[in-house]
């Protein structure tokens, strides 16, 4: 970190000018939005692995054993000194040059080797499974691999150029804009149920027999077959674990991608000035203390929402499958212990009455109650609509509370899906804000777009351009062509009629930005009924007369004259 440190000051000092953040006390830049992450990636899954272990660990740190009276305070410790730990090679990578390089991948190398080299000596354990700790070792393993690959190929390309600012994304995203007219969670719940339930299997034996004829469980008059069906039905659930482990995965997976997708359109969407996607109301899209602390906790927030989500997706994908395979399908397969199906037969009249009762009102609803005529719909037979509701009021009270239920199981499925998204709100639309795990998303949002704006960046871009082309020189240009600006001096017909042109086109599309709605200048003479979801009414044109009369003599001229706020 050291001589890092000192190869820096002396590139700076060597260069005069440089732009961006790149320093040993900046990790990685997280605002910009063309800087390759797969460094960043690897080093922050490795700190989830680790973290995902230390829960459980009797050791936290590699340095203390055999401390179990301190044990939660080296918990806390540990979970400061890894990220220190892993810190320089997150440091060789946001360099981008060829020491950094080098460097990362003698480090990465290192801490591989290590690593392999503790799990080769000692793969088994006497922990929860003989090889827990080769198994809650492979997620680190891979992004320590991922990372020595890495560092070697980055040294051998060489550092970019067109990093940040100096990145074609920003120019191409305002020329774009021009043109246009309009998974080791899963791993750790696999290690911790599996084992026991081996353990469960290889100690099954004769005494299980009596073991459920005290809970009144009598299976078979045999004891051995006793033994193969508790055998054959732990197998069973470890098959049902199994699955909903493996559906837990893939839910949050496709639950991933489609808030990548979501994620883009709510950017795109603050770009163009749509406060109303992402926000219930006008908001200010600049950073404030509650948007810069969500910012910094999101990627932490988001880890810990998805991790929650997949445990408790695995178990209720548990129960539905354990809920399938005991009560349905092996009953079915073996022709006994048929509980669910005998309920449902004694309770067959009620279930026949309400499904007759609800195709009897679709059935009526559809050919005695409708009429058509010239075109249009009507109601008909009003006599015997009052008379059919009234008669079957208290059946289609059953039919409410099934629908009352059925509504549950549809609410708490919905959000157990999508607990692990944040980008959004689980609550209704106008309650959003008493979603945290929402809130923070959108207030993080907020920083981001102000901070990394395309075409904020492609103008800080093309300005540092002339700084670094021209230096004073391009200095001096520029402040007298602002000069130039101010001054009113005549120039050709052409080329005013194109600064018009213009600057109305800028006019035009400020005006049309709800952003700004609160932040103009005669916004309080405006009347509720001149304003549509924070837009102005074009409809209402006598609403807006008394502000765009007030407006009118201190603002005709600016957009030809003035430059545009």
């Amino acid at each position: 970190m050291l001589i890092l440190a000192v190869l820096t000051r002396k590139n700076r000092l060597c260069q005069g000018f440089t732009r961006g953040s790149s320093s040993i006390l900046s990790p990685v830049n997280f605002l910009d939005q063309t800087q390759n992450k797969g460094l960043a990636i690897a080093v922050f899954g490795l700190l989830f692995s680790k973290l995902a272990v230390l829960v459980i660990a009797p050791d936290p740190l590699p340095f203390s054993k055999n401390t179990p009276e301190i044990k939660e305070y080296m918990k806390i410790i540990a979970i400061f000194y890894y990220p220190v730990l892993y810190y320089p090679l997150l440091v060789c990578g946001t360099l981008q040059n060829k020491a950094g390089y080098a460097f990362g991948s003698l480090l990465s190398l290192s801490h591989f080797g290590v690593l392999l080299w503790q799990k080769f000596e000692c793969p088994k354990t006497t922990e929860i499974y003989k090889y827990y700790s080769l198994l809650a070792s492979l997620p680190q393993l891979a992004s320590l691999a991922y990372l020595c690959v890495q560092f070697p190929l980055l040294f051998i390309k060489g550092p970019k150029s067109d990093e940040d600012l100096d990145s074609s994304y920003y120019t191409d995203y305002v020329k774009s804009l021009l043109k246009r007219k309009s998974s080791s969670v899963a791993l750790l719940l696999v290690v911790l149920v599996i084992p026991p339930l081996h353990i469960v299997q290889a100690g099954i034996d004769k005494n299980i027999a009596f073991l459920l004829s005290g809970f009144q469980i009598h299976l078979s008059d045999d004891n051995m077959e006793v033994v193969r069906i508790v055998t054959f039905y732990t197998w069973l659930l470890e098959v049902c674990f199994l699955c909903a482990v493996t559906l837990s995965c893939l839910v949050s997976v496709v639950m991933l991608m489609r808030s990548m997708i979501l994620h883009r359109s709510n950017l795109k969407g603050l770009y163009r000035g749509d406060i109303y996607s992402v926000f219930n109301c006008q908001k200010m899209i600049r950073p404030s203390k509650p948007g810069i602390v969500c910012w910094m906790g999101l990627a932490g927030y988001q880890t810990a929402i998805i991790c929650l989500g997949m445990v408790i997706q695995t178990i209720v994908f548990l129960i539905c499958f354990m809920f399938l395979v005991f009560l349905i399908l092996v009953p079915i397969f073996h022709g006994r212990n048929l509980i669910l199906f005998q309920i449902a037969a004694k309770a067959w009249p009620v279930w026949v009455s309400l499904i007759l009762v609800t195709a009897l009102q679709h059935v009526t609803a559809k050919f005695a109650f409708i009429k058509k005529d010239a075109g249009t719909r009507d109601l008909n037979n009003r006599g015997s609509l009052f008379l059919l509701t009234y008669l079957l009021f208290l059946i289609n009270i059953v039919l409410g509370l099934i629908v009352a239920i059925w509504r549950m199981v549809i609410t708490a499925l919905y959000n157990i899906l999508h607990l692990g998204r944040i980008d959004i709100s689980l609550l209704h639309r106008t309650s959003e804000s008493y979603d945290p795990a929402y809130r923070y998303y959108a207030h993080s949002l907020k920083v981001e777009v102000s901070q990394s704006h395309p075409v904020m960046k492609a103008f800080c871009g093309l300005l540092l351009d002339i700084l670094v082309q021209s230096g004073s020189a391009a200095r001096s240009s520029v402040l007298s062509g602002i000069q130039m600006v101010q001054q009113e001096k005549k120039q050709n017909k052409a080329a005013n009629s194109r600064r018009i042109r213009s600057r109305w086109q800028l006019l035009f599309t400020l005006v049309n930005n709800p952003s700004l709605l609160g932040s103009r200048k005669h916004f309080q003479l405006q009347t509720s009924d001149s304003l549509l979801n924070g837009t102005m009414n074009r409809n209402n044109k006598e609403a807006g007369k008394p502000a765009a009369e007030a407006a009118q003599p201190a603002e005709s001229a600016k957009p030809a004259d003035a430059p545009a706020n």
